[in-house]
């Protein structure tokens, strides 16, 4: 799979993800304001969990993301998740696209769907940035570090959000959560992925932060200026919750401890040549911006971050089992679950497992 040519841009709509365009255009005449007809459709290529959709008109392009239709693991696919924390960051100066209007009527195209702004940029996949030259790949990864500790800096009640997630300690319950997800999606067992639940469960650290995260914030769910290294849109939020900043820049972080394999692995690069930041310049950085001191030690944190992946890719091994995937690359993506928990379990060791 080259992920630059066979996840980024839209296609065709096929046909079991067509949606009632009737119905859609009259919901964006009642609810979108500016909105001016006829729309025609199609779909992006990416988005392994919410089926993400592109409106063009003739004077605009908007972006719509649904639920997927079928049968759904509970408390997933929260596109209203999504959309809300999209509208409490929109009036700062965190990039998000603008949110136009979240419908919970399943009987407009089938599912719960929002709309928002498409932004007109770069999608960039490869983590060492192929196309880029080192003043530029370095202001890229600064970029997104900046945006992050940004995020974290938000008291989610001065936004809105105060009921975006729970309190208490973050990583205890995204554990317990992903947990029975991946119980529940379960096909054959994984004894180094038991081995990291069990493990994880009994040596939680103390969280000693707590704002917006992000959950899923890396480098492809981002859309960049076309003509300078900046974020104009920080996209997919549905894993977003109120929770430890650490554990989201963890996430970030561990694209320095993953294959390259076309994505946004580092692992074995020669980062000085490529002109990017080192993991610990790429640390420094974030302390510096977040006003941290410094960072606990990481590799908890990323034995917890390798479970998360893993679990979240067995839900999609699951639908791919189902025959309700999003993606052609869904079963590709599915075949990584087991690595990822030898991985996870790899940095357990280190961790003191």
């Amino acid at each position: 799979m080259n992920p630059q040519v066979d996840m980024v841009g839209t296609m065709d709509v096929p046909e079991k993800d067509k949606l009632d365009e009737a119905n859609l255009a009259r919901w964006m005449e009642a609810n979108v304001e500016g909105y001016a007809g006829p729309l025609t459709l199609t779909k992006f290529k990416g988005g392994q969990s919410n089926p993400t959709y592109k409106i063009d008109t003739p004077n605009k392009s908007y972006v719509l993301r649904k639920k997927p239709f079928g049968k759904l693991l509970p408390s997933a696919h929260a596109v209203d998740r999504e959309f809300r924390v999209i509208a409490g960051l929109d009036p700062t100066p965190f990039p998000v696209p603008k949110p136009y209007g979240l419908c919970d009527d399943d009987s407009v195209i089938g599912t719960m769907f929002y709309v928002m702004d498409m932004a007109d940029g770069r999608t960039l996949w490869e983590g060492t940035l192929p196309d880029s030259n080192p003043e530029e790949r370095r202001a890229i990864y600064y970029e997104m570090i900046d945006n992050l500790a940004l995020l974290h800096s938000f008291d989610p009640a001065e936004l809105g959000l105060e009921k975006h997630g729970k309190p208490g300690n973050y990583c205890e319950r995204q554990i317990s959560r992903w947990t029975q997800q991946y119980k529940l999606s379960e096909i054959d067992e994984i004894p180094e992925m038991d081995r990291l639940i069990e493990w994880l469960t009994k040596t939680i650290p103390e969280q000693k932060g707590f704002g917006i995260v992000h959950g899923d914030y890396r480098l492809d769910n981002m859309i960049f200026a076309h003509d300078e290294p900046k974020v104009i849109a920080v996209l997919d939020w549905e894993l977003s919750t109120l929770g430890d900043p650490i554990a989201d820049f963890a996430y970030w972080l561990m694209s320095y401890e993953m294959e390259p394999e076309g994505r946004s692995g580092l692992k074995g690069v020669d980062l000085e040549a490529l002109g990017i930041p080192s993991r610990e310049e790429a640390i420094a950085r974030y302390c510096e911006k977040s006003g941290m001191k410094e960072l606990p030690p990481m590799d908890w944190y990323l034995a917890y971050n390798l479970f998360r992946i893993a679990a979240i890719l067995q839900g999609i091994r699951k639908r791919v089992a189902d025959g309700t995937a999003n993606s052609a690359a869904a079963a590709e993506m599915s075949d990584r679950v087991t690595p990822l928990a030898i991985a996870g379990w790899e940095a357990a060791k280190r961790a003191g497992a």
